[in-house]
């Protein structure tokens, strides 16, 4: 894994070239290699799709419970300021990479801080990753098989639909899912291929907020709504030391920096990558906002981690099952597209951990596909034992994630 030198006057100059070898993304630039020569650069439209598909994953689902620990004003001011901070961040990234004509993350970390650099951004991607995609995992299996992880039982749909077999619990279920949905879309070489199932992932994720706004606003009028809290009860110490556990969770919703480079290297016009960030960073704010806000007002102190098990129950409106489960699936199928996603940058950086001096994974179909079937298996495997998505989003959003978007800009930044 070391950095190879025959000189100390070649040193700097083989680091460079091995580090742009080893972190280059899939597929890096629009070079007429054989076989992909057709591809003419994405539009600005599928970047913003695939970029808001890596913003709005399963952080959305956990933060109305963030909303409920914090109060909506001071909850939805660290929304804006943290998408803020995001765009502040991924500028730096984006201006250091386009003056240097840097093409990833990894790279980029290497010209700054040598090899340790690179290993340490590799690692942290693959942390980050691995812990959002097992909340995927959760998530799916919550709403589809039901979860028991606060006490209560909660039923996904299936069992509402057919009643408890063994053919609907949870190991089942997400089995099925990873060998007919997760495995045909992570096998993908390039970003772009994903971005229809990107727009479709970012208008269901439009369904789920349209679909809460509209009941909660309903309730509202109908005064069956508990008037919801503003601000923060700080009783005692314990109370102020567990506001810092949303921390984490806001930091999660907004980490995209291991896929910027992947989708500016694709751009037909790579000037437009910053125009794109704001775009998306806009739009996943205002979902972010609209559904903490509204699914906090409409399930108030009984809003749960995973917000969408708390649509298992009657809402107090006409046709109340069936908005139950075309929330409950709509943001299930979201969340299937947006896996393989994050997959993509996971099993890029990983390949870069484990094998730095061999040619790039997308030339080499046996590689490719041994690290996308053991990462399949380690995700499946975790989401079957890990109780709770708030377990998971503390650890990485704690660790990696707050690397990934703030630390190791800064520290591009600062060199």
């Amino acid at each position: 894994m070391g950095i190879r030198s025959e000189s100390p006057n070649g040193n700097q100059q083989v680091a460079r070239n091995e580090i742009r070898d080893e972190t280059t993304p899939l597929l890096p630039v629009k070079v007429e290699e054989e076989g992909f020569h057709e591809f003419n650069g994405a539009s600005f439209s599928g970047a913003v799709f695939n970029l808001s598909t890596t913003i709005v994953g399963a952080g959305i689902m956990a933060l109305p419970a963030s909303i409920k620990m914090l109060g909506i004003i001071p909850g939805i001011l660290m929304i804006i300021i943290v998408a803020l901070l995001t765009e502040a961040s991924i500028d730096m990234l984006v201006r250091c990479s386009h003056q240097g004509k840097i093409t990833s993350y990894g790279w980029l970390m290497g010209e700054a801080y040598g090899q340790w650099g690179r290993i340490a951004l590799q690692a942290s991607v693959v942390i980050n990753n691995i812990g959002v995609m097992i909340v995927y995992m959760i998530i799916i299996g919550d709403v589809l098989s039901g979860t028991s992880s606060t006490g209560v039982h909660h039923r996904g749909i299936l069992e509402g639909w057919f009643g408890a077999h063994y053919w609907n619990s949870r190991a089942i279920v997400l089995l099925v899912t990873t060998l007919v949905v997760f495995a045909p879309l992570v096998s993908f070489k390039r970003l772009d291929s994903l971005r229809y199932t990107s727009a479709l992932s970012v208008a269901l994720a439009v369904v789920f907020v349209v679909i809460t706004a509209g009941i909660a606003i309903i309730k509202l009028f109908n005064g069956t709504v508990a008037m919801p809290k503003l601000f923060p009860e700080l009783d005692d110490l314990s109370s102020i030391w567990k506001l810092f556990t949303a921390v984490p969770v806001l930091v999660t919703a907004y980490i995209c920096h291991y896929n910027v480079h992947s989708i500016d290297n694709e751009l037909e016009d790579r000037t437009q990558i910053k125009p794109i960030v704001r775009t998306s960073l806009f739009l996943c704010s205002s979902v972010y906002i609209a559904t903490s806000f509204f699914a906090y007002l409409l399930f108030g102190e009984g809003t749960l981690d995973d917000v969408l098990a708390n649509f298992d129950a009657n809402l107090g409106i006409p046709f109340s099952s069936i908005f139950d489960d075309v929330v409950r699936v709509s943001y299930a199928a979201h969340v299937m597209l947006v896996f393989p996603i994050v997959f993509f940058a996971l099993r890029l950086n990983l390949d870069g951990l484990l094998f730095p001096t061999s040619r790039h994974i997308s030339h080499d179909n046996k590689r490719f596909s041994i690290i996308t079937i053991s990462l399949l298996t380690v995700i499946y495997f975790a989401a079957i034992f890990i109780p709770s998505i708030w377990d998971a989003f503390q650890f990485t959003g704690a660790t990696a994630a707050v690397l990934i978007g703030f630390i190791f800009p800064a520290m591009v930044i600062l060199r």
